[in-house]
């Protein structure tokens, strides 16, 4: 199902059940107190007697999926044996099993292939996620109707997301039974982490959440088993990799989803950097990264390279074996995708490009990152109360950024060797075997 249908379907048949779902929330408010009942309390985390069963919705953005690691973390810190259960997009599950620490009592799929698919894949989790008695549902989406009809239908007597209030913009009606202002001057992380926070706040706050919130500054590591770590530097060999050296490489990551191609920065300006980055280093190698619908750009990059310290492994990577060779990188720059936040699990060096999005709500929580923007003032142009969809056709915002700026900032990270330290860790590795000799 392409992302236009989505949207369409998002805003002209979520709109109305949104609404309806309200009215009906509310007379039934108004009846339980016609006849003399309060309507129903909504509990909070510290009235929890035993270990809650909560869901998390994150429909889309695998990258926005690691953002919302440390919240998952506060959460299990504040209700320790939760049972912790996570509703997305089938497309982007794999992105799961890359969270550090986080046992998943249930992870629940909606399949987007068709528009028959997901709605009897939607009808099917609705009446799954039911039966499990949620205690609460937490929804990570801002101001999307489709993931606040999910979290109401989930039947979850707790609810928290993002509300409008008397904001304009997308109207998800009222579902939640705890709602926050969505501050666009706050990174991801943090709204996220507020979200998990409103849990433990007194539910009578309008609007949450009313105690500062700080972003974490980085992210526990992901760590690759020995094996895995050998299987893709044998990979790295095979492409001519001299293994025992170990010289720098330099991942280029071409690759800015189909989700939101505005991000992409200019393949020659990805030639010319690539370029100099081979003339400059002698002895540096290039990995060209992707997805397997960005494998045809990369190929084409690679045979304009020419260069043989080039290895194109774009769309020849699972998900798990590309965050295990950032593990054995130097360096990656990058348009603004999910990369830039996988990355941060292993605190690989990066150059982040971001245009029509900012890094003020979506730069990676790495250290060791660094993000370059062209500063113009129709950017950001993507934001949660455009539901993400720009007029834009000429991403200057992208083509902006010059080669210079980017090679300045990698020389700067080539010439601090941040992960210097870890070089050494090739020594833990099972050597490479030799080729075996041809039979005669």
């Amino acid at each position: 199902m392409q992302i236009r249908t989505m949207r369409w379907l998002d805003r002209w048949l979520g709109t109305p059940l949104c609404l309806a779902l309200t009215a009906i929330r509310r007379l039934t408010d108004a009846g339980r107190r016609l006849v003399g009942m309060r309507p129903r309390k909504d509990p909070a985390l510290s009235s929890w007697h035993r270990p809650p069963a909560v869901l998390f919705v994150k429909l889309a953005e695998m990258g926005s999926t690691v953002l919302a690691l440390p919240a998952i973390q506060r959460l299990r810190r504040q209700a320790p044996g939760a049972r912790l259960h996570y509703l997305c997009f089938a497309e982007n599950r794999s992105v799961l099993d890359l969270l550090p620490g986080i046992d998943w009592a249930g992870i629940h799929t909606i399949r987007t292939t068709s528009i028959l698919t997901f709605a009897c894949d939607t009808v099917r989790i609705i009446w799954r996620l039911r039966r499990l008695r949620l205690d609460a549902a937490i929804d990570l989406e801002i101001l999307t109707r489709a993931s606040a009809l999910l979290v109401y239908l989930s039947g979850a007597p707790v609810r928290v997301g993002f509300h409008r209030f008397a904001a304009e913009g997308l109207n998800c009606g009222d579902l939640y039974t705890h709602r926050l202002t969505y501050n666009h001057h706050l990174h991801t992380a943090g709204a996220f982490l507020a979200l998990v926070e409103a849990l433990a706040a007194p539910p009578g706050q309008v609007p949450m959440l009313k105690h500062p919130i700080q972003p974490p500054a980085g992210l526990p590591p992901f760590e690759p088993t020995p094996a895995e770590r050998q299987a893709l530097l044998a990979r790295l060999v095979a492409g001519g990799y001299p293994a025992g050296t170990r010289p720098p490489l330099i991942i280029l990551n071409t690759n800015a989803s189909d989700l939101l191609p505005l991000r992409r920065w200019p393949m020659e300006y990805f030639l010319d950097l690539a370029q100099r980055c081979l003339s400059d280093h002698p002895d540096a190698w290039i990995v060209l990264t992707g997805s397997p619908g960005e494998a045809a750009r990369a190929a084409e990059l690679e045979r304009n390279l020419g260069a043989a310290r080039v290895i194109n492994m774009a769309g020849r990577t699972t998900l798990r074996e590309l965050v295990t060779l950032y593990t054995l990188c130097d360096l990656m720059v990058t348009n603004d995708s999910g990369p830039v936040h996988f990355a941060s699990l292993t605190r690989l060096p990066t150059v982040a490009l971001f245009g029509p999005e900012t890094p003020e709500l979506y730069g990676p929580l790495n250290p060791a990152a660094r993000t370059v923007t062209a500063g113009l003032a129709c950017s950001p142009c993507i934001h949660v109360f455009n539901a993400r969809e720009s007029p834009c056709r000429d991403n200057q915002c992208m083509k902006q950024i010059t080669v210079d700026q980017v090679y300045r900032e990698v020389r700067a990270l080539l010439s601090t060797r941040l992960r210097a330290p870890e070089r050494g860790e090739e020594a833990t590795i099972p050597p490479v075997p030799p080729a075996s000799p041809p039979a005669t």
